[in-house]
């Protein structure tokens, strides 16, 4: 299954003046979302700290930089004891990068809080230079992959060109 879920507990001191979650909080979701599935075993690579993820076999090549984000908050978010839900799936396969498309949901996925895009790039530790996704890497992305992130606007930016 491309998409894969996380359970996010909210703190009280996640919520502003405004009586709802800081919209900085959700920049943490993401990143929280993408560090889980970067570190879930890979299947047939062992088991614990042997096996093999996504950031182990990312590290072995350069690192990871988030180029670009863009959230669309759909409905406010205000603290609570039971945890959100962060869905997480790949959206875009480039050369030297990809795009995590993002969901923050109640526990049953009824309430839609945001919906978001990461776009990642792989670059060199040592120059900081792009770098070429792998082939390993490109079949486990692909494994990850899902569909395009529902934003409400869709093809707004091609109208304002």
């Amino acid at each position: 299954m491309p998409i894969h879920r996380f359970p996010i507990q909210l703190r009280f001191g996640d919520e502003d003046s405004n009586g709802h979650v800081n919209n900085v909080r959700y920049v943490q979701f993401l990143e929280e979302a993408r560090v889980r599935l970067s570190l879930l075993p890979l299947a047939g690579t062992g088991a614990g700290q042997d096996a093999e993820t996504f950031r182990s076999l990312t590290a072995q090549a350069g690192v990871t930089l988030v180029a670009r984000q863009e959230i669309e908050y759909r409905t406010p978010l205000t603290y609570r004891q039971d945890p959100v839900w962060i869905e997480i799936w790949v959206s875009r396969i480039g050369g030297s990068s990809l795009g995590y498309g993002f969901r923050l949901t109640d526990g049953d996925a009824g309430t839609v809080f945001a919906v978001a895009e990461a776009d990642m790039v792989m670059v060199s530790r040592e120059t900081g230079a792009p770098l070429a996704l792998s082939s390993r890497q490109r079949e486990i992305l692909e494994s990850w992959r899902g569909g395009a992130v529902p934003f409400r606007r869709a093809g707004a930016a091609e109208a304002v060109n």
